[in-house]
């Protein structure tokens, strides 16, 4: 059964995890910038019985409340809130698996804490995004001109490669944000570069990119698998950029193979 745990960081933000599962090592999920912990409910419900499960709901995410100062929203601050959790829950080392912005924030993690992780899964994700500054300016400028995230919601669903199932949940999850968090968001989502960091990463590490990805598209993934020299590239089929939740089976599988 899942349960929901809130909690203040060291730099004041507030954030917080969706759990399940309460034996065997522990896996840690964190999503993207358009997602909620959420996102990651069909992992925790397969794998619950074996793992301790937590889906971070890192700040500024629309849960929990209160918003933070948007100044605080960057991912330094992403990685405290991955760690307040594994300390909170009593979690020294942990499998870090992480969508899109979860990936990213795995490498920040890297960076920072290196000794807390046992292994990691990329999902959909990127070590530097192409053209960054003017993705993410073209984003904020998007966000400004609907006015509402569930006016941007539904403009920026329509890029995400959704099976029609998953658009409901897409759009809930992305208008449940507030405007400048997700401005903040944006800005620390796309602009970091970890291409350096990438040979010092000496943990097993799953690559796995959605095959209709047009967000991180394949060849993000395959940067990454080129960098890392544990890493393990897959692609899965029918996917797009939220692979975990599109095709559920599918990920889970490797997820599971990995882990084994």
């Amino acid at each position: 059964m899942i349960e929901t745990l809130s909690l203040q960081t060291s730099d004041g933000a507030s954030a917080g995890a969706r759990h399940d599962g309460a034996n065997g090592s522990a896996l840690l999920f964190v999503h993207g910038v358009g997602s909620t912990a959420a996102i990651w409910d069909r992992q925790l419900a397969a794998f619950a019985a074996t793992h301790r499960c937590y889906a971070i709901e890192l700040r500024g995410n629309g849960v929990p409340k209160p918003e933070p100062d948007p100044a605080l929203i960057t991912r330094r601050g992403y990685a405290r809130d991955v760690l307040a959790v594994a300390d909170a829950a009593g979690i020294d080392r942990f499998t870090i698996v992480g969508c899109s912005l979860g990936g990213v924030v795995a490498f920040e993690l890297w960076s920072y804490a290196p000794e807390r992780i046992e292994s990691m899964a990329i999902v959909g994700s990127f070590a530097a995004y192409p053209n960054a500054q003017a993705y993410a300016d073209a984003i904020a400028a998007a966000v400004r001109a609907a006015g509402t995230m569930a006016t941007f919601a539904n403009e920026r669903a329509a890029r995400l490669g959704l099976p029609p199932e998953r658009l409901r949940e897409t759009l809930d999850q992305m208008a449940c944000k507030d405007v400048h968090s997700y401005l903040a968001a944006t800005q620390a989502t796309w602009t970091g570069d970890y291409r350096a960091l990438l040979p010092t990463i000496d943990v097993p590490v799953l690559v796995a990119c959605g095959e209709h990805d047009a967000i991180a598209p394949l060849a993000l993934s395959e940067e990454i698998a080129r960098g890392i020299p544990s890493a393990r590239l897959q692609v899965i089929p029918g996917a797009g950029h939220v692979a975990n939740a599109d095709a559920p089976a599918a990920f889970n599988a490797l997820l599971a193979e990995h882990l084994a």
